[in-house]
């Protein structure tokens, strides 16, 4: 996996203003992967992100990169530690959610809806989201919006302006290492 794909899905997360990011991507090797994943985390734990593999096959995997402090906090938040109790969870670590989370990504083949929770996204949007089936929404962007819809656009266009400073600096030669802060 390479930096530039980091910097391209990832820059909201690097640059400290979202808990985490999905990445989809093909492999070449699950060797490789691993290798990439210990050379990249031993860049960025320093700067306070961290890279873990949701899922692997032989040919794709998914990778949650993320800020663990940030993910840390959400998940103390008394909503959304209620609402994944009230699913299953049993966790408390961060270690632990995550392996719960990438246990149901495998058992379900897709993505269970609570991963928004693990994004940064609202409780109250992943709630409605799950409830109405993934419709009846007011907007869509990095997520689909119920509640807070004003807001959720402020968020959306955040994130797109990070990405697009982001792309455009790494394109310019600064390091993953320099974009993230």
């Amino acid at each position: 996996m390479s930096e530039e794909i980091l910097v391209r899905h990832c820059s909201p997360t690097l640059a400290n203003i979202k808990t985490g990011n999905l990445v989809n991507c093909r492999i070449d090797s699950v060797y490789r992967l691993k290798k990439d994943i210990i050379s990249l985390n031993s860049v960025l734990n320093a700067k306070g992100v961290s890279i873990r593999v949701l899922y692997c096959s032989s040919e794709r995997a998914l990778i949650y990169v993320y800020r663990p402090e940030k993910l840390n906090a959400d998940m103390q938040n008394g909503k959304n530690k209620k609402f994944l109790n009230s699913i299953g969870y049993r966790g408390t670590t961060n270690d632990e959610l995550i392996n719960e989370l990438s246990a149901r990504v495998y058992s379900c083949g897709g993505f269970p809806h609570e991963i928004g929770l693990f994004l940064g996204y609202p409780i109250d949007d992943v709630i409605s989201f799950i409830e109405n089936k993934g419709k009846n929404f007011k907007c869509c962007g990095c997520w689909k919006v119920y509640h807070d819809e004003d807001n959720a656009k402020k968020t959306f266009e955040k994130y797109k302006k990070c990405t697009n400073i982001y792309c455009k600096k790494y394109l310019q030669g600064s390091s993953l290492k320099r974009l993230t802060v």
